[in-house]
């Protein structure tokens, strides 16, 4: 009886095809992946938002006006704004800068505020998110004519 050697290991053949499916589902499952992150960060960024209008509201009942401020770069103005002013745990882990200002030309800050949520990273598809102590909600991307219940569901 002839002594036949059994090879230990895998073929090349089996190597790239596994190499292949595994290219396959990442190219598949990546996209969905950081799809679902910036739904995640967005929600948390509304979520900013509500909490910032409520701290204007009680801010409002304690000084009869609300409080504009810019952040540009998590550098607010004025530099002592007794509010949350980015989203997130910490401002160096946060996705997106807060700030208030009024809600347009007519009005003063006294009679309505407009807070906003700048990414800190671009997104095309939802740009700025921003609430009004009126009630209104809006953003700035391409969704904001598409497809609004991407920008607030």
């Amino acid at each position: 009886m002839p002594y036949r050697k059994h090879s230990k290991g895998f073929t090349l053949i089996e190597v790239m095809i596994t190499v292949a499916i595994v290219g396959i589902l990442a190219a598949i499952a990546l996209p969905s992946y950081n799809s679902a992150v910036l739904k995640g960060r967005r929600a948390q960024a509304r979520t900013d938002l509500v909490s910032l209008l409520q701290q204007q509201e009680r801010y409002l009942t304690q000084q009869n006006t609300y409080l504009a401020f810019t952040n540009t770069g998590g550098t607010t103005s004025p530099a002592s704004v007794p509010f949350k002013t980015f989203s997130g745990d910490a401002p160096a882990s946060g996705h997106y800068w807060l700030s208030a200002g009024t809600c347009d030309a007519t009005l003063t800050i006294r009679e309505c505020v407009r807070v906003t949520a700048t990414p800190k990273v671009a997104d095309a598809e939802v740009g700025n998110l921003s609430m009004t102590s009126n009630g209104e909600k809006a953003c700035t991307g391409t969704a904001s004519a598409s497809n609004f219940r991407m920008c607030w569901p």
